[in-house]
């Protein structure tokens, strides 16, 4: 099957009592998700980009559904998105050609700033939802909680692996509510979820008890848009020592490319061509009394089912398959400067091993030149969160009146916790060369982050 209605119209002839989707307004089964999304398609155009607000309910999901079986782009936008902005969107839409075999265009901004519009085919988000199945194991009786905002592909991408398996769907409106989050996971069976590296840290710093207490529940997590520390890699090892616990490369434009189960302890279904993910690795961590054992922090796994990972020359990612985007809509030019003969080309770094893993450097524009060694600034962010009472922190370039420019750390101490510039540097001098040790240090209340966790290296131009 070409198209994730049709599986949702599978599910609702095969279980229609199933319970599809659950969210604050209650449960859907199968069978009424089915009919209400025949009875909204019913009533829209065809052959359209159809913008709309995202919201995390049932609605949503019935107009995303409605729009593709009625033949049209669902154009799923942030809730919060200004009018003028909505409208300016509808309006570059109108005046752009709709893409054959389109199903989404999703926006996103990564690291210029400049808003573009992601084609993805109905194609490429059944090969994403076969990826996702291969390689973290779905099953028809596992709970998916999305807490995520649904306009982007990090949790939208679970939506389809959920419908193609005849799963659940639990939708939850953000984290804000920490009761709500963890009710959802109090019924029968096993449940799974996606969390941004910065969802959690906060659970780790804040919830660690409750979020513990999942472990028997917690089938696994997938941990995407940003890189994990490696100190909450390990602590989330020892804290739910039988969950699958996956780092996975995505992007919009890539779609679902790599996933890697990096806790060791948990069991790994075998891949489609055999052999364990998890064996010949290098050197493992363990941790603590409660015997943790962790894989490499910057280990993202092989390629999945539909794609396929290549490093250029020049050390950066570059994607191939079925998942990858169709282009950027009404821009051809900066089409072909990303997507280029089945390709997409990233700014990521990175490097394939012996086994064919993917490892990931940082992002090649967030490289920091510091009198003339280049720095990656992921690095000394991970050495620094590994320090006791380091709840977040980035690593900047700042104008320097000696050296012109330098590495400074601005850090968010745990509540109740003192901080100390020179015992920071005392600490990171430990673990790194000396021209990665930042010369200026700063506590601050937060750092910039993007709508997907990311930090947000741009707030700090200067």
């Amino acid at each position: 099957m070409n198209s994730i209605e049709a599986y949702l119209e599978q599910d609702a002839q095969c279980y229609p009592d199933k319970v599809a989707l659950i969210s604050s307004a209650g449960s859907i089964t199968y069978s009424q998700l089915w009919q209400q999304v025949l009875q909204r398609a019913d009533g829209l155009p065809r052959r359209q980009f159809i913008p709309f607000r995202a919201s995390q309910t049932a609605d949503f999901l019935i107009q995303y559904f409605a729009i593709h079986l009625a033949g049209s782009v669902a154009v799923p936008l942030e809730r919060d998105i200004p009018e003028g902005r909505y409208q300016s969107v509808c309006q570059y839409l109108a005046r752009s050609e709709v893409p054959a075999g389109a199903a989404d265009v999703l926006f996103t901004t990564g690291t210029t700033g400049r808003p573009k519009g992601v084609v993805i085919s109905h194609s490429a988000i059944v090969a994403d939802a076969e990826n996702l199945i291969e390689g973290q194991g779905y099953s028809s009786r596992l709970t998916f909680v999305v807490h995520g905002p649904l306009s982007h592909i990090g949790s939208l991408s679970k939506v389809w692996p959920v419908i193609l398996k005849g799963a659940t769907l639990h939708i939850l409106d953000g984290l804000r509510d920490a009761d709500a989050f963890f009710r959802a996971f109090s019924g029968e069976g096993r449940y799974a979820t996606f969390f941004v590296p910065a969802n959690i840290r906060y659970l780790l710093s804040f919830d660690s008890r409750r979020f513990a207490s999942l472990a028997d529940r917690l089938d696994f997590i997938e941990s995407g848009g940003a890189p994990l520390a490696h100190a909450d890699m390990l602590r989330l090892c020892q804290m739910l020592p039988r969950t699958r616990l996956y780092n996975t490369y995505a992007s919009t434009e890539t779609g679902i490319v790599a996933t890697y189960n990096f806790n060791l302890n948990s069991e790994l279904p075998a891949p489609a061509g055999g052999g364990n993910l998890n064996s010949e690795l290098p050197a493992p961590v363990r941790g603590g009394d409660r015997g943790g054992v962790c894989g490499p922090a910057d280990c993202l796994g092989q390629s999945m089912r539909h794609s396929r990972v290549v490093i250029t020359p020049g050390g950066l990612i570059a994607c191939q398959g079925a998942t990858l985007m169709s282009g950027y809509v009404g821009d051809p030019d900066l089409t072909v400067s990303v997507l280029c003969g089945q390709t997409v080309y990233t700014s990521d770094r990175g490097w394939l091993d012996a086994q064919g893993r993917l490892h990931i450097g940082g992002r090649a524009d967030d490289i920091i030149n510091v009198g003339g060694y280049k720095v990656d600034p992921t690095e000394v962010e991970d050495a620094a969160l590994a320090i006791p009472g380091i709840k977040d922190c980035i690593c900047i370039s700042a104008p320097h009146p000696i050296m012109g420019r330098a590495l400074k750390l601005l850090v968010v101490m745990a509540d109740g916790t003192a901080f100390s510039k020179r015992a920071v540097a005392r600490s990171l001098a430990a673990t790194l060369e000396p021209y990665k040790v930042p010369l200026l240090y700063e506590q601050v209340p937060s750092v910039a982050r993007t709508y997907n966790g990311k930090l947000d290296r741009r707030h700090y131009h200067s």
